[in-house]
């Protein structure tokens, strides 16, 4: 299946949501760990910084949770940064559940990846056009120092200080953020100011 290449990070409630969404999107999704959101500041920092350069796309069950954490999310970015996606009401039991939701419908897991698909596809999101932008890889960490060098780490969480997003984010989490808000030039360029103040 060819996957779709979003522009917007996806933002949805729990892992499996993700693992789900991940079969047919290349593109960064995001979990708020249900309403871990409320207490989770790394993860609204996140957000918020995707909200203001690339946007969002919201993906929440169709229960009255998922609707609170929608609300929640809209209460954290500007108005206009977000496109709310909705998956249809339908009854029924995720597969790896030994019972329904309180409200006994299907959450984002337990919808089809035809639906979901279809549902991306219909809602007009931006699919990058990535022969007109050349991605930075792993391999680009490796050779900016970024990744496999003993002062790697240190010189990720500068990079995160300056891009102003939170300092604890993986190598491929970061590879995944740079790649939205930058171009390969922009980070070789950043990566040289970092080095050139580090004492």
């Amino acid at each position: 299946m060819e996957k779709l290449k979003l522009s917007q990070a996806v933002v949805v409630e729990g892992k499996y949501d993700k693992i789900k969404l991940s079969a047919f999107i290349d593109g960064v999704i995001i979990c708020t760990n249900g309403f871990g959101i409320y207490k989770d500041k790394n993860t609204a920092e996140l957000i918020k910084r995707y909200a203001k350069t690339s946007g969002l796309i919201v993906l929440t069950d169709s229960d009255t949770a998922g609707q609170r954490i929608r609300n929640h999310l809209k209460g954290l970015v500007p108005q206009g940064s977000i496109i709310n996606l909705y998956i249809p009401e339908i009854f029924g039991k995720e597969k790896r559940k030994s019972a329904p939701s309180k409200e006994g419908k299907l959450g984002v897991e337990g919808i089809s990846i035809e639906m979901l698909k279809d549902i991306f596809e219909r809602s007009g999101v931006n699919v990058q056009n990535i022969d007109n932008k050349e991605q930075i890889t792993r391999n680009d960490f490796y050779e900016l120092g970024l990744s496999g060098r003993p002062n790697s780490s240190e010189l990720r969480k500068k990079l995160c200080a300056s891009l102003g997003i939170p300092s604890d984010l993986s190598a491929k989490a970061l590879v995944d953020y740079v790649n939205i808000v930058s171009s390969k030039d922009e980070l070789s360029k950043l990566v040289d100011n970092i080095l050139a103040q580090t004492p």
